[in-house]
């Protein structure tokens, strides 16, 4: 544990509040919330939705990602345990993650995210028009 974590773990001992408090910079839900609000990590939540994946066939349903940032961000959810990694004991080995109770219950946000970027498209879209063009 690095002198940062260890200093948030002796604040949130002294005040539990202040661990789910995201306005904090030092807060570990703020930690948390980073991890998974990003692009690539939502992507793969939404991806794995009550499937099992193996590495190659997440990294074959996200155009874009490199190996580099799938092999991150699944660390990452399975850091915080949201994706559950199994590895089977075979030649060559083989490796498939799927989401937690956890993971579930968030997929229904991102679930949520991703219907309103649908709903709201053409409106951001037309926005963004408006904008550059006023620049």
């Amino acid at each position: 544990m690095d002198d940062a974590a260890r200093g948030r773990a002796e604040d949130a001992a002294a005040d539990p509040a202040r661990r789910g408090d995201v306005t904090r910079a030092d807060s570990l839900a703020r930690e948390i919330f980073a991890g998974v609000a990003n692009k690539w990590a939502l992507l793969l939540i939404n991806v794995l939705g009550d499937r099992t994946l193996r590495f190659t066939e997440l990294r074959g349903a996200i155009e874009g990602i490199s190996h580099k940032m799938l092999t991150q961000t699944l660390r990452g959810l399975e850091r915080d345990g949201l994706v559950d990694r199994t590895v089977h004991p075979v030649v060559p080995p083989r490796v498939e993650y799927r989401l937690t109770e956890a993971g579930g219950a968030l997929r229904d946000t991102v679930n949520g995210m991703c219907a309103w970027t649908r709903r709201y498209l053409d409106e951001i879209e037309s926005a963004r028009e408006r904008f550059d063009a006023g620049r």
